[in-house]
């Protein structure tokens, strides 16, 4: 056979956003050999792409894949909508360095994967404690997608510091505590670590019981140790990504601050995130504003991520992480023994207290904290099935906030509901995902499992972007939009992928855009025998995705994937920053650093 796989008659989009066009596809050894309006000879597998889109396959720039990638290297969930690469080491957490027991504290609670399936995971499956022994494991496993990774800020300060100095108020690192980070950093970079992330979120917390709810390393740190951090991020020419403090949102200044590239190095910076927040309507075009100052004018290099979906969350009773926002809500979480919890939510001076940062209007807040736009999905008490907090406050003549704490007290994380946070407005949504400083993604892939569903975040964009072709009320071209979730990620981020061209890895997504329909917005229950049988919610449409391919390989077909996927070798391989920014600082005359081998 010339080919291993030949596509035919689809319509071909290079992931660099030029006009599509009908035409084949032949690929060998892992590598697209030819692509043309018609290629002739024979292969081992060949596919009639007759009315199917062929677009590079997906990349998903924010996941927290780290924790499920040890149990189930095949991460299918994503890789059955057209994923074929995804990066990890978000949001200052990574696995790469230190104790199992200080990584699962730092993981489980803020990610909402459940401890008891977290630590035993590490402590079976941990045997690195460097940035390349970390680099090689991952490569090691019979990956799906192709993985890479940032160095979390939070593993590193907790490693050079002690988990217990790293989470103490005014205490700053050492010199040499100071110094042991940048090493660890460096070393992370030398590896193909596409850079470093950090967190100043102070809702997030710590779980286990040694420093429960303290918020988690990165936060405690000054903005002077991360500026010098990001010195090295800025030489090596890598990426920092980070978490502001969404409540107060005042410190995104010192990330753009960081990034300005006026009397020094523009930084590559990606942060979290542009949305329509019904908690506040303006703010959306406030930040975009911001952001096109800085890189138009400031000469800076800032990247909004983005969800190009409506952001809803489902909920068990008061265990929600926007409810770690204020500080009645996280004493509840606080609380791991549902018969304690119970009795602190009926206690009335605790309910005068939720009530009264529930309601002042005045404190910062994410979370819209309106009842009225609530629904109860699950509850032992068919007949709350289906109605809103605010329906049975008024029928109990109770204020809302009582009515809630009582039925999560009665009902404790039986009681499930709905809500929804933003991006529900079809204007400001198209408005976010057009933004020039904008990047498609923010999944959190891999977290939030009985909370969140955006593992096909690229199949809703493309829906989002062929309804309005439809409608006749176009504001991205398809071959634009496709370019959003390949190509222009792959092109920031620095990996080695999301085209369609001779020589690029075979990464390659065979879509029928008739798919794209509402089918893809249905929730779906999913049991993951890897984390014990937890039921995780899930966006299927079987539809959408006729085939991927992955290095090559064949990794869904129909709309499901392969048995083979995670385990069999050849598929994903953990991916490097690309190789061609050593080589550019070679010829410049300045020695090129190695990178792990990801053949």
């Amino acid at each position: 056979m010339k080919y291993d796989v030949l596509i035919r008659n689809g319509r071909i989009f290079d992931g660099e956003g030029n006009s599509s066009f009908i035409g084949d596809v032949a690929v060998l050894d892992g590598k697209i050999t030819e692509i043309s309006a018609s290629i002739s000879g024979e292969a081992k597998k060949v596919y009639d792409a007759k009315g199917l889109w062929v677009t590079p396959g997906f990349i998903d720039f924010h996941t927290h894949y780290d924790a499920e990638v040890e149990a189930s290297p095949g991460l299918k969930e994503s890789v059955m909508h057209g994923v074929t690469t995804i990066t990890m080491g978000s949001c200052s957490l990574s696995l790469c360095i230190g104790s199992s027991e200080d990584l699962a504290d730092m993981f489980s609670r803020v990610e909402a994967i459940p401890r008891e399936q977290v630590l035993p995971l590490l402590q079976k499956k941990k045997e690195w404690n460097s940035m390349k022994e970390y680099a090689d494991h991952l490569n090691s496993l019979p990956l799906g997608p192709n993985v890479s990774t940032f160095l979390g800020h939070s593993a590193i300060r907790a490693y050079s510091m002690g988990l217990e100095r790293s989470l103490s108020h005014n205490v700053r690192p050492t010199e040499q505590e100071m110094l042991q980070m940048e090493k660890l950093l460096q070393e992370a970079i030398d590896c193909g670590y596409l850079g470093l992330s950090i967190n100043t979120l102070t809702w997030d917390k710590m779980d286990g019981t040694r420093f429960r709810s303290k918020p988690l390393p990165s936060t405690f740190a000054k903005w002077s140790e991360i500026s010098r951090l990001n010195r090295i991020v800025r030489k090596e020419n890598r990426i920092f990504q980070g978490v502001p403090n969404v409540s107060t949102k005042y410190n995104v200044l010192l990330f753009f601050k960081e990034s300005v590239g006026i009397f020094q190095k523009k930084l590559k910076t990606t942060i979290i995130s542009l949305m329509d927040p019904r908690s506040n309507r303006g703010i959306y075009k406030l930040v975009a504003i911001l952001t096109r100052i800085v890189n138009t004018i400031l000469g800076g290099d800032v990247r909004l991520q983005a969800v190009p979906a409506v952001f809803d969350l489902y909920a068990d009773g008061v265990d929600v992480v926007v409810f770690e926002e204020f500080g009645a809500g996280t004493a509840a979480i606080h609380l791991m023994d549902l018969a304690e919890r119970r009795k602190l939510l009926m206690d009335s001076g605790y309910r005068k207290w939720f009530r009264r940062q529930w309601t002042n209007w005045f404190l910062p807040r994410v979370f819209h904290r309106d009842f009225n736009q609530s629904k109860i999905v699950e509850c032992p008490d068919q007949k709350l099935v289906g109605r809103s907090f605010s329906e049975l406050a008024k029928e109990r003549k109770q204020h809302v906030v009582d009515t809630f704490l009582d039925l999560c007290a009665e009902f404790g994380n039986d009681i499930r509901w709905y809500t929804v946070i933003g991006n529900d407005r079809k204007g400001p949504l198209k408005y976010i995902v057009s933004h020039p400083d904008v990047l498609i993604g923010f999944s959190d892939a891999g977290a939030h499992l009985r909370g969140m569903a955006h593992y096909n975040f690229p199949l809703r964009f493309l829906k989002l972007v062929r309804d309005a072709e439809l409608e006749g009320k176009p504001f991205l071209s398809s071959e634009k939009a496709v370019w959003r979730v390949t190509g222009e990620i792959a092109d920031w981020f620095g990996l080695d992928t999301g085209k369609l061209k001779v020589g690029a890895q075979a990464d390659i997504v065979l879509l029928d855009p008739k798919g794209l329909n509402d089918k893809i917005e249905q929730i779906q229950e999913s049991p993951m025998q890897e984390f014990g049988g937890l039921v995780r919610l899930v966006r299927r449409n079987e539809e959408a995705i006729r085939a991927v391919l992955i290095n090559g390989k064949v990794a869904v077909e129909n709309g499901i994937v392969l048995p083979e996927v995670g385990q069999e070798p050849g598929f994903g391989r953990f991916m490097a920053y690309k190789e061609k920014d050593y080589l550019y600082r070679s010829s410049k005359g300045e020695k090129a650093r190695p990178t792990v081998s990801v053949a």
